[in-house]
């Protein structure tokens, strides 16, 4: 089944030169599963569920991808894709939760259990970026910023070699460095233990020509 997309250029603020990003809406997909191309699994115990459902919220109408089952960290991965430098981002809501209420980020993922991770979280007030190898998360940076909870956000990270910068809303809260995952590899969104989270107008991309 084919997904809405759409592609746009424009300049990046840490990876040098023009990006182009591909842009995932959800629109096209039907309710009650996945789109094509996309994993929903997860890292450690418990059960993800995700799935595209009709949201009257979302940023573009109607559909978003929502988490709402309960695992360690549920990761949905778009399996299709294989970036080393450029950029991921999405608009993500986080509805409820009372063990944690977060919104995440992947890059460079090779699995289910080794990725690079950056998320919002609406309980703590924080946003942390982390390295996740072979199953075991390590926190590298954070800050503390307001995220509300039922409202709409934008997270983003820009990714070349080690270096990365983490936006959310548009004003940049973090820049990092880690040099663990330096390959390219899959993009994808992310939340913890019993979030149930909404993702919509999930974008991402490489260096342009």
């Amino acid at each position: 089944m084919r997904v809405a997309r759409k592609i746009l250029c424009s300049s990046g603020l840490l990876v040098a030169g023009v990006m182009c990003a591909e842009t995932v809406s959800f629109d096209d997909a039907k309710p009650g599963g996945l789109p094509a191309n996309w994993l929903g699994t997860q890292t450690g115990s418990g059960k993800a569920q995700w799935s595209v459902e009709k949201d009257a919220s979302a940023p573009s109408k109607s559909n978003v991808l929502r988490q709402s089952g309960e695992a360690t960290y549920p990761v949905c991965l778009k399996t299709d894709t294989k970036l080393k430098d450029g950029f991921v981002e999405a608009k993500f809501k986080a509805i409820s939760g009372g063990e944690d209420q977060a919104g995440g980020l992947v890059w460079r993922a090779k699995d289910a259990n080794n990725y690079f991770i950056a998320r919002a979280n609406a309980l703590e007030d924080n946003v942390h970026i982390y390295r996740t190898v072979n199953g075991r998360r390590v926190q590298f940076d954070g800050a503390d910023i307001k995220v509300r909870g039922g409202e709409w956000h934008m997270l983003r990270v820009e990714f070349s070699g080690p270096d990365f910068l983490v936006f959310l809303d548009g004003k940049k809260v973090l820049a990092a460095k880690d040099p663990t995952f330096t390959e390219a590899g899959m993009v994808g969104v992310w939340t913890k233990a019993d979030s149930v989270t909404a993702f919509d107008d999930f974008s991402y991309g490489s260096l342009g020509p």
